[in-house]
């Protein structure tokens, strides 16, 4: 009998023990081979599948017009070319500035009128909908009337990239908010939270998941549209960006200069992507306990 307390108890002593470990234990630093293998080796993988898929369709003839179907050597001269004459970084900056600091101006209208929307039952009856409805109206729907209203200027890229983003950013904020759990409001207002203090200690923080999933589409339509109008609005005053190389480039008949500016698009997306919205969900998921670090 007292051997088999002394079994139990020694069990229980490893079950604590164990816990205890598993409480204490701080996650390390991934290795860079894991992390080489995980998140580099698969898009390099992509890319070189692509580009062979591509050089096959030319190599056998299966797409033998140069002017319908550039090689990928001819893409790569016509960026190394624009490269080497100093061109390449001015139509990336020149598209960049105007995306970034359009999805600025829309975050300061999305957000309050994201939190008016989900709070005031009123507001949200008359325009839901409306926000709804534009967040499905495609971007380059604006571009005509935006160029009437404002003249070819950078004002007009603006409204644009507003009417664009706007919508999505609201409505994510409102998906976020509508699923904050009503215990933590109760609390805050037990608390003292309540108002703006409220909204800003705890519904905003509580909503960030959806806030940031409206932020990450947000951007999305922010340069969706910028584009539109770039290739729309097409005018020497406003400079080169990428979308207006991209029709200077059909305009010329030169294909792998389209195919360099549909390239550029990509990776602007894909690099904003990457270095902003993914590490800010990373960090969203983390905070919640969602996402182990390593």
């Amino acid at each position: 009998m007292a051997s088999t307390e002394t079994t139990t108890s020694r069990e229980s002593g490893s079950v604590e023990a164990g816990l205890d470990a598993l409480e204490t234990a701080q996650p390390g630093r991934t290795p860079f081979r894991k992390t080489f293998v995980d998140k580099i080796v698969p898009p390099i993988t992509a890319i070189i599948v692509v580009l062979v898929v591509w050089q096959g369709l030319i190599t056998l003839k299966i797409v033998d017009d140069p002017t319908k179907l550039p090689s990928p050597s001819a893409v790569w001269q016509a960026v190394r070319k624009d490269w080497l004459e100093g061109n390449l970084l001015g139509y990336i900056w020149t598209s960049i500035s105007r995306g970034l600091l359009g999805f600025c101006f829309a975050l300061l209208i999305g957000t309050p009128l994201g939190l008016l929307v989900a709070r005031v039952r009123f507001v949200r009856a008359a325009i839901g909908p409306i926000l709804s409805g534009l967040q499905s109206l495609p971007s380059v729907a604006w571009v005509p009337p935006a160029v009437i209203w404002l003249g070819l200027n950078n004002s007009m890229m603006y409204a644009v990239i507003l009417l664009g983003a706007v919508p999505s950013i609201a409505n994510g904020l409102v998906s976020g908010v509508d699923q904050v759990p009503p215990l933590f409001l109760r609390a805050g207002r037990t608390m003292g939270a309540t108002g703006l203090k409220g909204t800003w200690h705890v519904t905003l923080p509580a909503a960030l998941p959806g806030y940031v999933a409206g932020m990450k589409q947000g951007w999305a339509f922010s340069w969706r549209s910028l584009m539109a109008a770039e290739i729309i609005a097409n005018f020497p005053d406003l400079g080169t960006g990428l979308g207006q190389l991209l029709e200077n480039a059909r305009t010329a008949g030169d294909m792998a200069m389209v195919f360099e500016a549909i390239l550029l698009i990509l990776f602007v997306g894909i690099a904003i992507d990457l270095l902003i919205f993914s590490p800010l969900e990373r960090w969203v998921l983390r905070s919640r306990g969602l996402l182990v670090k390593g």
